[in-house]
């Protein structure tokens, strides 16, 4: 993958992490990180367990707040905003392990996912009352869209509980995009999945980058998939950003191979 389109996508700025460092108690979690996400770009982050990977998504979506250090969203700082107020914004995150509702159906959790986008108040829908009505209707559209799209009409009316675990992050996916967001934050999205299930997860993730015109920032050990995938690769280390690039660059850095998979042939075989 040449380094072209990121460049042009790097022309229209959405997300700009600023030097932050985040620290628990005295130890460091992330140091100085910078980093850039731009419009419809694939960013993939990497790195070895414990190196800052979900700690970032979670400075992200200001679950954590850093103590050195800016994010900013569009241009203007979200440091200090509640999450809610984040995911408002547009940026929205699927979970490692998944956060749904395992008694409700598949429709259910997906409208829960759209509450965010609610003007009006669920009472208000229900009783299909003017506005509110029309509100609901529409709503509704979109979830059937994301349905759709992410191919699982079968289950629809099911409780989550009873979806193989493939599907399961299906919905999960499709609860973070019925947020109508502008950056998707996914984390491990194929963790636990079987080939096909990770080749199916893969094509939906170019489709909404594709089709849907949303960036992503991608959290994930499955190293094909990454350099299949990705516009460019950050990798941390303990916290710390040694290398950043598109995934050529990236898996020939000398770094990296130390650092991640411990030899060349082996850094090689995960992107091949």
């Amino acid at each position: 993958m040449s380094a072209e389109p990121s460049d042009r996508r790097l022309g229209n700025t959405l997300l700009d992490v600023e030097h932050i460092s985040l620290s628990f108690k005295g130890v460091k979690a992330i140091t100085d990180v910078s980093f850039q996400v731009g419009s419809e770009e694939l960013f993939a982050i990497i790195g070895p367990n414990g190196a800052g990977k979900t700690s970032i998504f979670n400075s992200i979506s200001q679950v954590y707040r850093p103590q050195e250090g800016d994010i900013r969203w569009k241009g203007e700082s979200i440091m200090g905003s509640r999450p809610d107020r984040v995911a408002e914004r547009g940026i929205a995150r699927t979970f490692q392990n998944i956060e749904l509702f395992p008694h409700m159906t598949v429709l259910e959790n997906l409208l829960l996912g759209r509450h965010i986008r609610m003007q009006r108040s669920w009472l208000a829908g229900a009783l299909w009352v003017g506005p509110a009505k029309r509100e609901e209707m529409a709503n509704r559209r979109a979830v059937e869209d994301i349905i759709d799209f992410l191919e699982i009409e079968q289950w629809r009316q099911h409780p989550v509980a009873l979806l193989p675990y493939g599907f399961q992050k299906r919905v999960e996916l499709g609860r973070a995009l019925a947020m109508d967001p502008e950056l998707l934050l996914l984390d491990e999205p194929v963790a636990g999945m079987n080939l096909e299930e990770t080749e199916d997860m893969a094509r939906f993730i170019l489709d909404i980058r594709e089709e849907l015109g949303i960036s992503m920032v991608l959290v994930e050990h499955d190293m094909g998939l990454v350099m299949d995938i990705a516009d460019r690769v950050l990798v941390l280390d303990f916290g710390q950003k040694i290398a950043e690039g598109v995934p050529a660059e990236v898996q020939r850095d000398p770094a990296v191979i130390a650092a991640y998979l411990g030899d060349e042939a082996g850094l090689a075989a995960a992107g091949s």
